[in-house]
């Protein structure tokens, strides 16, 4: 009994944390797979290489990678962590180059 009460709030703590990325523009999907812990999978809709998968067990929520990101009681923040991480850089933005050692410099 106590196993289903930690998968219950388990998924309770991820919903919490969807809805919370939803609000931030990111797409945030339950996963369930039989036999396997829940996650949500964490997508930048506008970069979709830019993925996470997070894990809430043991009152915080994890990286795939087993990194503590915050804990269950503060999805807000865990929202503007996983928000960062998934950012894209604007287009618009010059890439830093480094000068040719070669070129003469005009």
């Amino acid at each position: 009994m106590q196993a289903t009460d930690s998968y219950t709030d388990e998924l309770a703590d991820l919903d919490k944390l969807a809805a919370e990325l939803r609000t931030r523009g990111l797409q945030a999907n339950l996963r369930t797979p039989h036999g396997r812990l829940p996650y949500l999978q964490v997508t930048n809709p506008h970069a979709s290489i830019l993925t996470e998968k997070v894990y809430a067990q043991a009152g915080a929520y994890w990286y795939s990678w087993a990194q503590k990101i915050a804990d269950t009681d503060q999805p807000a923040e865990t929202a503007r962590t996983l928000a960062r991480v998934l950012a894209a850089t604007s287009a618009a933005e010059p890439t830093p180059t480094r000068p040719d050692p070669g070129e003469q410099p005009t």
